[in-house]
């Protein structure tokens, strides 16, 4: 078991995604012809004839729109692939993390809970997959600083998945974002 949770996209980002994407395109289904790619809807490489799409996703947009963040210059949008139609999402009870392989590259991108960049780290996946993603996250959380993090794959800089801060105490934080929503207190 993973000591952090690799987080799919929304299941409402997904609906919106499969209309019309984060620049503004139509959703193009079409059959996958080898498979394996990432899909970022279940975190699993797709099969072949799978209905897939591949969409323009702004993972710290949706982010910052859900927690009040701010990340101005750092809101970036990129490709992702897709299932074209509602899938069951990530299997419960999923060992590892997701789109890993020895010798892989990842980035380990930080950002702060005003969605500002504030470090990274370049991963390469070692034999233990797992350690080598729960010592890089590990590393990320020990900032007080960063609330969020993003693993995207070096070759195309694509999204794989989200990682936020855990609470302290409490397993069901880690899917929350590590904010408070200061709104109006003064």
């Amino acid at each position: 078991m993973t000591t952090y949770e690799a987080r799919a996209i929304e299941p409402d980002a997904l609906k919106e995604l499969r209309g019309t994407d984060d620049a503004g395109q139509p959703c193009v289904p079409y059959a996958a012809t080898e498979g394996g790619d990432p899909l970022r809807c279940c975190l699993r490489g797709s099969e072949p004839g799978e209905r897939i799409a591949l969409v323009s996703y702004a993972p710290l947009r949706r982010w910052a729109a859900a927690t009040w963040a701010r990340p101005g210059a750092y809101d970036e949008q990129g490709p992702v692939f897709i299932h074209a139609d509602a899938c069951e999402g990530p299997e419960q009870g999923r060992r590892g993390y997701p789109f890993s392989r020895a010798g892989a590259l990842r980035t380990v991108r930080r950002y702060d809970a005003e969605g500002r960049i504030v470090g990274g780290r370049l991963l390469e996946i070692p034999e233990d997959e797992e350690r080598g993603y729960d010592e890089a996250l590990t590393d990320a959380f020990a900032d007080p600083a960063v609330a969020l993090v993003h693993v995207r794959a070096v070759e195309y800089g694509c999204w794989h998945f989200e990682v936020r801060k855990p609470i302290a105490g409490r397993a069901e934080d880690s899917a929350r974002p590590a904010i408070e929503d200061t709104r109006g207190s003064g």
